[in-house]
């Protein structure tokens, strides 16, 4: 039924699906799940509608539908994801903003309305103005790194139109995670190798430990080399090479540590970022569940549209080609895994995130697979001298590093066997078609690729290397 007389019972509700992800209300069902309709189900609509535009502060996006069914009237509320927040019961003397957890609508605590707010003001944390003057601050780290991957220099002005520095010369919340000592003290990673398969006490309870902070460029380098010390990396020889067996694939774990460190929540004081390597698994935890609000592991994650809780570091970090701007990273690490010579369905990578976590799970693939039972995959041990010849070719190309990067993604997508074109390309790095004649022009350059024909006009396929 329609309660009128204690609103707030729904209307809180509607506040949170607003201040969400959305969702909806059905009036005429009972707690049981029974269907028993309403009365007057055009009568409850009304008194719904003049509910939310009198109770609710701002008055969010509703549809309101009467459905039937056997003979029965319900009301169904939609309520949309909106852009204004916070979305306020203002009911009862005051204002009370509501958000989801789980089956429940509980008001926002301080943390979440902040989020709230920022979100309505069209503002993200890394984005905001800090008290520290740029020219406090070493950025020593960061120029380095980015002359090493980009083979340009970082200069002042850099700094200003990338976001990390107002144009008062004080440093946003990015540059101020980017600084070589960040003076934001949550910024932190914590690893640890257990010993077994749990963190149970006892005096072997972690192999290694370690804890850093400071820029996050210092943190991305301390948790790669933490994990790269505390696995391990078979080999074995076939007919014409090698087939290398790591524990984890590398791309997959520094897709990981990336997107730990880029897209939590740093609102949530005292916490940090957290690797944890098992016998078995590395788990990767941050602080901050999905930025909309929703559970990843619902989620069709090979088409997840990618949304940034702190775009202008994740702006700086594609720069430097440590990610892409396009796409989701769940389907790149799951692919990394598909190739791996020891892959089976039961290691594939796992994602769960709730309000104020989020963890990926990525399995070991060599645990308890004796190397002499190891069956390979015909078309995975093809794939390897392949990626290893592409590799060379790369190697021995005159480009900087950014081409080389892109030439490697678009290699992993399309190997030797397929051809692509220029919209492909735009597809796949979100770039102007231009910019896409240009760089499969380079392609050409460095004899990486050819023109094909058979297969539509402007495609194109990666060349064999002649030994």
């Amino acid at each position: 039924m329609l309660e009128e007389r204690k609103p707030k019972s729904w209307l809180k509700s509607v506040s949170a699906f607003a201040n969400g992800i959305g969702g909806a209300l059905i009036f005429g069902v009972s707690d049981d799940e029974t269907l028993v309709g309403l009365d007057d189900a055009k009568d409850a609509s009304e008194k719904i509608s003049e509910a939310i535009k009198t109770k609710m502060d701002p008055i969010p996006d509703i549809v309101l539908k009467i459905h039937k069914e056997d003979g029965k009237e319900f009301v169904v509320l939609d309520v949309k994801s909106g852009m204004e927040t916070p979305y306020y019961y203002i009911g009862d003397g005051g204002h009370i903003a509501f958000v989801r957890v789980g089956n429940e609508s509980i008001p926002a605590d301080a943390i979440a309305l902040k989020r709230l707010v920022m979100k309505g003001s069209n503002i993200t944390f890394d984005s905001i103005s800090t008290r520290y003057n740029f020219n406090g601050f070493a950025f020593t780290k960061l120029r380095s790194v980015y002359r090493q991957r980009t083979k340009k220099e970082l200069s002042e002005s850099d700094f200003a139109s990338f976001g990390l520095v107002d144009e008062d010369g004080m440093l946003t919340n990015a540059g101020a995670l980017l600084a070589d000592e960040s003076p934001i003290r949550h910024s932190r990673l914590f690893c640890t190798r257990w010993y077994g398969l749990d963190k149970a006490s006892g005096i072997m309870e972690a192999l290694d430990d370690r804890e850093v902070s400071g820029s996050l460029i210092t943190l991305l380098q301390a948790g790669e080399e933490f994990v790269n010390n505390n696995t391990k990396k078979r080999w074995k020889k076939t007919g014409n090479g090698r087939i290398e067996m790591p524990e984890y694939p590398e791309r997959a774990v520094l897709e990981c540590i990336v997107n730990a460190l880029i897209h939590r929540d740093y609102l949530i004081l005292g916490s940090e970022v957290h690797i944890d390597i098992f016998d078995d698994r590395i788990e990767i935890t941050s602080p901050g569940g999905m930025p909309d609000g929703s559970a990843v592991q619902n989620l069709d994650t090979d088409n997840v549209i990618s949304k940034r809780r702190n775009p202008v570091i994740a702006d700086v970090f594609s720069r430097m080609n440590y990610m892409e701007r396009r796409g989701s990273g769940f389907k790149k690490i799951k692919d990394d895994y598909h190739f791996a010579v020891n892959y089976r369905p039961e290691l594939e990578p796992k994602f769960y995130s709730d309000i104020s976590t989020f963890k990926v799970t990525l399995y070991n693939l060599n645990y308890n697979v004796p190397v002499e039972k190891v069956v390979f995959d015909s078309e995975k041990v093809a794939f390897e001298p392949e990626k290893v010849a592409f590799e060379r070719h790369l190697s021995e190309a005159s480009a900087n590093a950014p081409t080389k990067e892109k030439a490697r993604a678009l290699f992993d997508d399309y190997g030797y066997e397929y051809a692509f074109s220029r919209s492909d390309i735009v597809r796949m790095f979100d770039m102007a078609s231009s910019s896409a004649g240009k760089f499969i022009t380079k392609l050409k350059d460095m004899g990486m690729i050819e023109a094909v024909s058979g297969q539509g006009k402007g495609k194109y396929k990666f060349v064999i290397p002649k030994e």
